[in-house]
């Protein structure tokens, strides 16, 4: 980013002038949470994201170097997106936001489980999330909302397994 277009100096304003709309956190989330990868997948996401708001979005997150694109390798016109090693820095901010907005809207219980789960053991959570997406996954690979695999295999390396009640997560 050119400091040069911030309005301010301020860290904070430098952050949300790259990623700080509902919708680029979004395609974030879609990325990391549930493993979007096309304009087509960001478009079909619940929330409704107009095309417009959407190119734009992915133009902003790609010139910024959250994330990278490269072409479909049977489909040319067709693109991937993925996040970028400065992208995989906001997975402790889109936890810290869900633990907020946990907090405030409180979902169907499952959710809150995972953010239990995930407050208990957040480092190491944070970093098998990481890695997970760097290897093409996602953390809901089903598109739940409900206890996503990632935190079962956090196990003790063996058996790759955790249960939901274990308070060693």
């Amino acid at each position: 980013m050119n400091p040069a277009f911030l309005r301010s100096a301020c860290p904070i304003n430098a952050a949300l002038e790259v990623f700080g709309d509902k919708w680029s956190l979004l395609i974030l989330r879609d990325i990391i949470y549930f493993g979007k990868n096309s304009f087509s997948d960001f478009l079909a996401s619940e929330e409704g994201i107009a095309r417009n708001i959407l190119v734009a979005r992915l133009r902003q997150l790609l010139a910024a170097g959250i994330i990278s694109k490269k072409p479909d390798d049977l489909d040319s016109r067709k693109q991937h997106y993925a996040m970028t090693e400065t992208g995989l820095g906001l997975i402790p901010v889109l936890l810290a936001l869900a633990d907020w907005g946990i907090a405030q809207v409180p979902g169907d219980g499952s959710t809150a489980a995972w953010f239990v789960a995930v407050a208990s053991n957040r480092e190491a959570i944070a970093a098998r999330i990481r890695a997970t997406v760097l290897n093409g996954g996602s953390i809901f690979r089903d598109g739940s909302n409900g206890y996503p695999a990632l935190v079962r295999q956090l196990g003790d390396g063996q058996t790759g397994r955790i249960s939901v009640a274990d308070p060693g997560l």
